[in-house]
């Protein structure tokens, strides 16, 4: 009785390959603690300055994938859109100059963070690289609240001068890259996602084999897809996943960060608490 059930307190460990497809959903939380009169104002006023059109002509389930990719859930349930982000309305990449339509024309690259978390890592970037568009990915509101509020004083929501290298898309972020002409991006960041650590969340990951060809697409020959995490099941994972495909050079990662990736909280809090994050950088073939 029992056969071929593992011992309890064994790893047990599932092929990425053998997964099926990401379901096409997030999961977590939309929001943390209530907003105060000052959030709810930068997502009226100011997220709108900032928001990358929708492909879609009605409202998406906003369902976060976790810590940037999404907000870092720990309800593990789907959730419906909260009432005040309702379809966006901004210029869109799909207009017939694709990604380049959304940004100045001394633009000259155009990269996306999927899950900005609190904002640090994506304002670094773009206060680093004048030349490189930004689409900055997030799901969850007060991570939303967290950058705009770096961006824009008190009583300037409306008025407050933005950065012109700097969007913003708080959906999934998979219906944006979906939406992308073919070879549209020349750098991709994945920072400390959720890691989704039990064995019946696998298919939740971000870094998925059925995700890969969508990333792929995108991306063009030679863009720069980074991705870092400090959980041992999530790096175990990437690992694997990235050794069994043919898209991505995929050298081994490193284990201190580079010094042209700028810190965010959860590496920070990663290194407190006792862990050592790692630092993979693919290259599109």
């Amino acid at each position: 009785m029992g056969k071929g059930r593992p011992r309890a307190g064994a790893e047990v460990r599932v092929q990425p390959l053998s997964l099926k497809p990401p379901p096409d959903r997030l999961y977590g939380r939309a929001r943390g603690h209530k907003l105060r009169p000052r959030q709810q104002r930068l997502l009226d006023v100011t997220l709108p300055r900032l928001a990358v059109g929708s492909f879609r002509s009605s409202p998406s389930p906003l369902e976060g994938e976790g810590r940037g990719g999404g907000c870092r859930g720990t309800d593990g349930a789907a959730r419906t859109p909260p009432p005040n982000l309702g379809p966006l309305r901004g210029p869109s990449p799909q207009g017939e100059g694709g990604i380049s339509d959304l940004f100045p024309p001394t633009i000259t690259q155009f990269w996306i963070e999927v899950g900005f978390g609190g904002g640090e890592h994506a304002l670094a970037q773009i206060a680093a690289h004048p030349e490189a568009g930004l689409i900055a990915c997030e799901v969850f509101e007060n991570g939303i609240c967290s950058l705009l509020s770096r961006l824009v004083p008190d009583g300037e929501e409306a008025t407050g001068p933005l950065p012109p290298n700097l969007r913003l898309w708080p959906d999934d972020a998979r219906v944006l890259l979906r939406g992308l002409p073919d070879a549209s991006l020349d750098r991709l960041f994945l920072m400390f996602p959720d890691p989704w650590p039990k064995l019946r969340h696998a298919k939740r990951r971000f870094v998925h084999p059925a995700q890969l060809p969508l990333i792929a697409r995108v991306l063009k020959p030679g863009a720069i897809w980074r991705v870092a995490s400090d959980d041992p099941t999530y790096q175990a994972w990437v690992t694997e996943v990235m050794a069994a495909q043919t898209l991505f050079d995929a050298p081994p990662p490193a284990t201190t960060r580079p010094e042209d990736w700028p810190p965010t909280r959860y590496e920070a809090k990663a290194l407190r608490e006792g862990r050592s994050p790692r630092y993979w950088t693919f290259t599109r073939r």
